[in-house]
Parts: C-alpha cells; structure tokens; sequence
C-alpha cells in the first residue's frame, strides 16, 4: 500500500506493571509485545513506519534497532495520545495518504483486521475510521457514543457519565487517517478532562463538527485488540498466543501430550509426526525436523534439530545444532553454537559449549567438552574435561575420527589426539597423541599391604 503510512504510540509508562522495563518491552510467549504489533503492520508494506517512544526512550531504541527502515520519534514531555502522534508532524507532515495509528500494547492484533482497515477506510472515504469493540467487562476503555447518524463521540472512562459508563462498545486505540489537514485538527485539541492530557479520540467530535466522515470497524474478537495494562493481562495473552500455535502445530501433525504445558514460541517451527512430551520449552527462532521426540523438562532455544531426533528428559540448548538421528541428555546441556553430528549421541550430564561432535561419536556420562573439534566414531569416557581455559585465553582441543578417550580423562588444550589413537583412563595429556597411539600419564600401581590394619592401630 504504497499511500499508508504507519505510527505505533510506545511512549507511555506502564504504571500498572509496576516495572522498570518499559511496559511495551515486556515479553508475551517470549517476544517483545511491541514486536507482534510492527511485525502485523509489516503484513501491508506501508511506506513509512515510525514509534513514538517517551518514558525510557533509550532502552526501546536500544530493542528496536535491529529493525530497518524504522523512525524513532521522542515524545518529551508525554501529555496524551494526540500529542503523541503530533510529535511524528516532522516526520510526517508532508506524506499523504492514510495514517494507520495502532498502541504497542495490543500484541494479540491480526494483519488481516488492519488490512480490512485500511480497506474500509479507504472504500468510505471517511477522514477518521475507528476500531471498536464489544467487551463485556468495558472498564479502563473510552466508551462509543453513538447517534442515529453513526459514532459521535467518544468518553474517557473517567470522564464518562454513569449512562456513558454503562456503554459497553469500546474504543480499541487503532485508528485510520486521512492524513490531509490531521496535524492541523490535532493542535485544535484542547486538554478538558480529568487528566489533563490531549486526547486522540477528542478528534470523533471534532471531525463530526467539522462535517468530516468519521466511521467505525467493530472486531468480532474483543480479545484481538485487548491492551496489555498488567502482569495478569501479560499472562493472559501469553497463553492465547500459545494456545493458538500450538493449535497450529497439531493441525500439521505435531503431537502435543499436554498442550497446556507446552510453551512453544511464535517464530518456532516444528516438522510432522514429532511428538512433544509435557513441560517442554522451545524459544526463540528454534527449529524441530521431522518425527522427532522432544522428552518432558526440555528447553531449546534458537537451536536447529534435525529429523528423527531424541532429546531426552530435561535437557537444555541454546543456539546449537543437532544432526539427523541423533540422541540428547538426558540432563545434558548444550550452548554457545555447540553441534552433534549426525547419529551421535550426547548422554546425561554433559556440557557441550563451542564444540562439534563428528558423526556417530559418542559422550555418554559426566563430560565438560569446550572449545573442541570432535571427529567421527569417537568415544568419550565419563568424566572426560577438555581444560580449554588458561586464565586469559580459551583454547582448541582437536580430537580426530575414531580416537578413545578413556574415562577421567583432562585434555590441556591446545592439544590434538591424532586419528584411531587411545587415551588411557586416567590420563592428563598436555602433549598431542599421534594417530595410532596410546597415551598413559599414570604410573605403576603401588600396593601397599597391611596399610589398613596399620592405620587402624593409629587410630586406637
């Protein structure tokens, strides 16, 4: 829509949330609400988008900097909705077309209820078109007031008489302009109500005095463009957001056992005839192949999974890579860009961090394995430590295709353990291990007889 430009109001402060983040950074099933309401309006390809940003600006810039093609305008002092979107004049005071206006608060908005918007707006030729809803609990939101001619105005809550109070169609916040003379009819805005502040909606009865048109668009869910005002809002969108992907996920043949503790992110993608048992975690932008099982307790986070692939009981992973057919924990955790290779298997207690384990390799039992390249068909004995650190500097164990590190076994990095070579148990290697060898650090085993009975005698 090459004429529809459009300003997110994030400025405010939250104060029911009753925290020092900002309100709209506040996470709903593991994303930024803010980022639900940018990414719906995404959907239209407006021209501009721009956020208004006031109460701790610097840490909103901070989280959207990461988006191209985005304007931050600072609303400073913060004294009401209209004197929010005034603030964007500079940036918008010579555009035309349609002014799209949505809060950051409302992560639960479809692009399909913008685009039938936009569409509205654009087909009536109004000036103004606002969203509205029927909520059966109204309290906290201006109320429509309506004549025989359409919408007249609309009442704050506070301001609103006991009649008005009792009108259950709601404003939504989400409003269509025309973006001729806007500005202008803004700064008419006077300040006349229980707050204090300049009031957006003000505009419904100064564009009705004015002979403007002004329309609405009623939502069927009031739920959709519900804001987020408190920690038990916050919740309560988490879990529609969850349950409406994992509704999705079974839809293309995901098997949840419990979907109402299964927490599975938004941009999170899972393949058909994977079965996810309870209590399972999967964030950020993580990806699950086919028929896999992901066992109760897991959390992966931005981590790909290949197809047929078992993670059990509460292991964890963060930014890795599992190949095809491969076997996790259970207890194990892996992070840092650590990778399994295809068939391998990591068992339960062993961390894995910046590491690549070759295919068909194996670390079974209580193993710490950083900073090291892992070939194929290699074995790992419990207790095994690749000491990657010296103090000031990480550094790279290397193990080759098919060596056996036998168990309790410490690798002083750097250190590389040739191909097919054994690594006795027991063994601290500080020097590399030729292909074929054997490498030993232990000496002669000393027995010592009668020392027991000697020791009890001391003791006496």
């Amino acid at each position: 829509m090459p004429d529809l430009h459009v300003v997110v109001l994030a400025a405010g402060k939250g104060t029911r949330m009753k925290s020092a983040l900002p309100k709209v950074l506040h996470r709903v099933a593991g994303t930024p609400m803010i980022d639900y309401v940018l990414d719906a309006a995404a959907r239209l390809s407006p021209r501009s988008t721009a956020v208004v940003v006031g109460h701790q600006a610097g840490a909103l810039k901070a989280a959207l900097a990461w988006r191209q093609d985005l304007t931050i305008v600072v609303q400073e002092p913060q004294l009401g909705t209209a004197h929010a979107l005034l603030a964007t004049e500079p940036v918008l005071g010579d555009a035309g077309g349609t002014l799209l206006l949505l809060s950051g608060d409302v992560p639960l908005l479809t692009p399909a209820t913008l685009d039938a918007l936009v569409r509205k707006h654009g087909d009536t030729g109004a000036a103004l078109t606002v969203v509205t809803a029927v909520a059966a609990r109204p309290d906290g939101y201006g109320r429509i007031v309506r004549t025989g001619e359409g919408i007249a105005r609309i009442v704050e809550q506070k301001d609103a008489s006991p009649a008005e109070a009792a009108i259950t169609e709601v404003n939504a916040g989400i409003y269509a302009f025309a973006l001729a003379g806007l500005f202008d009819a803004v700064r008419s805005i006077a300040a006349r109500n229980a707050q204090g502040e300049y009031y957006l909606p003000d505009l419904v009865a100064l564009y009705r005095r004015r002979g403007l048109g002004v329309e609405t668009m009623t939502v069927s869910d009031p739920d959709e463009v519900r804001g987020i005002n408190s920690r038990g809002e916050l919740a309560a969108a988490a879990r529609a957001v969850r349950e409406s992907k994992n509704a999705d996920l079974m839809a293309g043949g995901v098997t949840l056992d419990d979907p109402a503790t299964t927490y599975v992110g938004r941009d999170v993608q899972v393949g058909a005839d994977t079965v996810i048992r309870p209590g399972v975690s999967l964030e950020g932008r993580t990806t699950i192949g086919e028929g896999c099982e992901i066992h109760s307790g897991v959390r992966i986070v931005d981590s790909r999974i290949g197809d047929r692939v078992t993670i059990h009981n509460h292991s964890v992973l963060t930014g890795v890579t599992v190949g095809e057919d491969a076997s996790v924990g259970p207890f194990a955790h892996l992070r840092g860009e650590a990778s399994v290779g295809r068939r391998a298997k990591v068992g339960n207690f062993v961390e894995m961090k910046k590491t690549a384990l070759g295919e068909g390799s194996k670390a079974m039992h209580l193993a710490y394995l950083g900073d090291a390249e892992i070939g194929a068909n290699v074995n790992i004995g419990a207790g095994t430590i690749t000491c990657n650190y010296d103090g000031e500097r990480k550094h790279v164990t290397k193990i080759e295709d098919g060596a056996f590190i036998g168990s309790d076994t410490q690798l002083v990095a750097p250190i590389v353990v040739g191909e097919g070579a054994y690594v006795g148990t027991g063994t601290t290697v500080r020097e590399n291990v030729p292909p074929g060898a054997l490498a030993v650090s232990a000496g002669k085993q000393r027995n010592i007889e009668g020392w027991v009975d000697r020791r009890k005698r001391r003791r006496s």
